[in-house]
Order: structure tokens, then sequence, then C-alpha cells
């Protein structure tokens, strides 16, 4: 059988880094092809060149047989290639139907648009792959996971027969992630091809045909799952043993570090998002708080940070009430803040690494000696902290922002874990990092905890809070709708939790819960 795509001696150099070194790949007809690597390893570089945003400096891109230029997204689609980023590309205002029909525009009587036409074709397409998607619904009314499938649509509308899914079960509930394996299987089925990018090696083995692994922009290996499992696929990607699961010395909470009271908070549009919420962390323990994207959270944290204003209620650190003051003031206290977006709040891009490695404390000793800005005590500092975090970068003087999204984050976390704090507050710490890099930034916060520093930590990945947190917190809609120690959660009940269904009902439909439940090794 002949590979409907083939990538052979893919080539791509950046100034001081090879990020791809003569890679080849292949994907059959009806497959799901895995591919796997390290943060920085030469993934995206090498989607980016399917895809036409980058251009090859050696080797050639095949298509069903014959040799294919690809300079440009419009080419790549015109191939028959199609790809959904990990971040969706909608417009929340409009339908699924003009979404859909965007810059493949339909017309009747001259210039107007013929949206009754697209939706025909939606429906049509709903039906025959199982997506299950209204035409006439609004973007901002959809689940994520339904704007999914609104993303697998627009590709299918536009005749893609080989599919490239970026991180697709990064935002989804396990019921969603579920319904998502369905859809990837009804899709090979009927024939189209499906390159599956993604860090969870558990997903990975569930779904995949073949299992292409690359490091350091080589191709390592490829397998299969029934000839792999989780522990030789670390290993192929990070190239040493990892530590799949973490140990948790025994819960001792102490003294109340953050109190949240009763706090409502609004969003950029001025509407509810955290509605009355209140909690409280105590030193040496991690409160999980879980949720599907865009429930609350990301303003809840900003809050907390001193990033967005507390409409009502109360914050108060350590007894300090610190409701509306500034980020530094809260920093000054001995609150370190890993934030969702890296790149807007985490970090001034244009600004080397060193320079980002000391932005909370550049202003003190031994920074500074009066006014001036000791560059020799920076440096060193930048130094031992590229060195003792392992951030891939090729100096202390490098822009950051021309690392990986891997080594950016762990710039931020260096920053913050590298100065006394008693309070850490983590949003979305690992998203889209690599097996080595989640194992590494788990253990530093496990490391924080153990030592008595009170952890806040926000993620979509449930088994990420159920393996860190000691209890679990679950924000639906703005609120905490249920509250549970973690050894009393399962992802099931997590999951219909964080989809609405009222604590009561989730219960009754999972069963009871065992104490100690099994839990962790699907994280990665």
């Amino acid at each position: 059988m002949e590979p409907v795509l083939e990538l052979r001696g893919i080539t791509k150099r950046f100034p001081g880094v090879l990020a791809n070194d003569h890679i080849n790949l292949d994907l059959m007809p009806g497959e799901i092809h895995a591919l796997l690597g390290e943060n920085g390893a030469g993934k995206t570089t090498l989607m980016n060149i399917l895809y036409g945003l980058y251009q090859p400096d050696e080797g050639e891109i095949l298509v069903r047989g014959k040799k294919v230029e690809i300079h440009s997204p419009n080419d790549a689609i015109a191939a028959g290639i199609g790809m959904v980023h990990q971040h969706f590309m909608l417009v929340p205002v409009f339908t699924v139907t003009e979404n859909v029909m965007l810059g493949e525009e339909s017309t009747r009587y001259g210039d107007f648009l013929d949206t009754r036409k697209a939706a025909a074709q939606i429906h049509q397409i709903s039906e025959q792959y199982s997506l299950e998607v209204n035409p006439d619904s609004y973007i901002k009314d959809l689940p994520v996971g339904v704007q999914q499938r609104v993303e697998i649509i627009k590709l299918l509308y536009r005749k893609a027969d080989i599919l490239i899914l970026d991180e697709p079960s990064a935002v989804l509930t396990p019921q969603e992630v579920g319904e998502l394996f369905k859809i990837m299987r009804s899709l090979t089925e009927q024939g189209k091809s499906i390159i599956f990018i993604t860090h969870k090696l558990r997903e990975v083995l569930e779904i995949a045909d073949r299992i292409t692994v690359i490091r350091a922009g080589k191709v390592i290996g490829t397998t299969r799952p029934q000839e792999a499992d989780e522990s030789t696929l670390a290993r192929m990607m990070v190239g040493r043993e990892v530590e799949l699961v973490l140990e948790k010395p025994e819960y001792k909470p102490g003294k109340v570090v953050l109190k949240v009271d009763n706090i409502l908070v609004t969003d950029d549009r001025r509407q509810i998002a955290v509605d009355g919420v209140s909690f409280e962390v105590r030193a040496g323990e991690v409160l999980g708080v879980a949720g599907v994207q865009g429930n609350g959270q990301t303003e809840l944290v900003e809050a907390l940070t001193g990033l967005r204003q507390v409409v009502s209620g109360a914050v108060t650190f350590l007894g300090e009430n610190i409701t509306n003051v500034s980020p530094r003031r809260i920093i000054e206290l001995g609150s370190a803040h890993v934030p969702e977006d890296r790149q807007r709040d985490g970090l001034v891009l244009p600004f080397s690494v060193m320079e980002n490695l000391f932005l909370c404390t550049y202003y003190k000793p031994p920074f500074t000696k009066g006014p001036v800005i000791q560059w020799d005590v920076a440096l060193k500092n930048a130094e031992e902290l590229i060195s003792r975090f392992d951030i891939r970068t090729p100096g202390a003087l490098t822009n950051v922002g021309a690392l990986s999204g891997g080594n950016q984050q762990k710039v931020i976390v260096a920053r913050e874990l590298s100065r006394p704090i008693q309070l850490l507050v983590a949003a979305q710490p690992t998203r889209g990092l690599d097996v080595g890099s989640i194992e590494y930034i788990h253990g530093q916060i496990l490391d924080r905890r153990n030592a008595g520093v009170a952890v806040l930590l926000v993620s979509t990945e449930l088994a990420e809070i159920m393996q860190l947190s000691d209890r679990i917190a679950v924000m639906y809609r703005g609120k905490i709708v249920a509250e549970v120690l973690a050894e009393e959660a399962t992802k099931e009940y997590l999951g219909l939790l964080m989809a609405g269904v009222p604590q009561d009902e989730a219960r009754k439909q999972v069963g009871p819960i065992e104490a100690k439940a099994v839990r962790g090794r699907e994280l990665y």
C-alpha cells in the first residue's frame, strides 16, 4: 500500500539550531500516526513545514506518490492537508456555518453569501463523521469539545484527506476525549489519515496505529502501541528513565496562607466570571482547581495575583488583606505565580533569558547597588538557574522569545521558585510540555508543598490535578460546585462535575467512590 504522505530527508536550520535533521516520516491511508517528542525536539517545526508556514532547507514532500511544493497553508489545503491547531481559530460571534465557510465562501445571486448551501454541507459532514454540530449555533455558546468538532468540519469542508491534530485533547474533559477518539476512528474508517501530536502517552497507546518519536531534531524510532508502554515511550523521548508516578509524603496541612472570601470578579466584557467563590489554602498542601477552560479559572488567578480587580469580597495572604493591591506587593509578601499565558503574562519576549530570570527582584540587592544594576551578578544568577532548571538555550543572553514553549515555561518556573516563597499560584503549569518537563515541574511543585509552601494549582489536566492535589475544588460557570479530597476522587466523577452535572447526580452515575483511588500513570 502506498503512503498518502511522505516526508523525505526534511532538514531545517535556524541560526545556531538544527531544528529538523534529515527527518523521514510517512502516513498510510486510514492511519493514525502519533508524533511524540520533547519540547524543542522539532515536532512543531516539522508540522509547520508540512502546512506551508516554513520552507525546508533540504528534503521533499510527497502526497500520494507525487512531489509537491508547499509554500503556504493554501498550498497545503490544495494538496488535501489540513491542520487543527491547539488554540482554535474560530470567531466567537459568528455561527458555525459562518466560521466554516470563512475564506471559502459560496455565493448566490451575485454577491450574497449562500449560507443555506454551506449549512447543508456542514449538516451532511456532521452526520457522515458523527460530529454532531448544529450549523446555526454561535461559537461562543458551544462547549470546547464541540468547538473542536467545528475545526475538524472546517477541514473536511475543504476536502482535506490528511489531518494534523495538534494537542487535540489539551482542553477537553475525559468524556470529551472519549468522543474525540470515536470521531478520529470514524474519520480513518472512511479513508482519512491523521497525524496526532500529543504529549500524553496514555492517549497515544490508546488511539495510535503507529508512533514516531523525535528527539533533538532526529527520528529516534517508530513503534506500535502493542510493542511499547509508557515507560518505553518516555525513555525514547527523553533519553533516560522517567518517573511516571511521583510519591507524595503524608498530607499534613498547616496554617492558612491564602483565604478567599466570597469574591466576585468580572471578565473583559464586564460579565461575572467568578461568582461568590470562597476557599482556603494551607501551608504544606496543594489545592487543585479543576474545570473546563473558560469557567472563571483565568479571572480567579488574575484576581489573586493582582492582575484583575475584585468587584466584591476579600482576599487575604498570611492575614494581610491583599484585595486589589499591586502584583509587586503580592510578590514581596512571598507569592510566586506561574501564569496560564506564559508569553503574555509570564515573560517579556524581547528581553534576554537573563533579564527574564530576575524580573521579580531586579531592583533589590544583590542585583542592584544603589540605582545601578549589577549585570555580572544577573548573568551569574542566570547561568546557575539555566543549569539547575535544565533550560535549553544557546545562552543567557538569548532572547527568551526564541526558545521553545517548554523552555520558556522553565524560565518562568526557575524565576518563581528560586526565591523564598510561602504561596505558589500555578495556572496550567505544564500545558503543552513534554513528559520530561512535566516530570521536572511536578517534582518542583511537590518539593515546595513538602517544604511547607501553600500551592494553588489550576489545571484543565485532570490527571495532573489528581496526582498533585491534596484537595480538589471543581469550578463550573464561575462557581465552586464541589470540593473533594484527592484520595476520594476519580476521573469519571470529576469529569461529570466539570461538565455541570450536580454533585448528587454525579455520585449516582459513577457509583461508590473508594478512597485511595489508583491514579497518576495516565498523566503522561
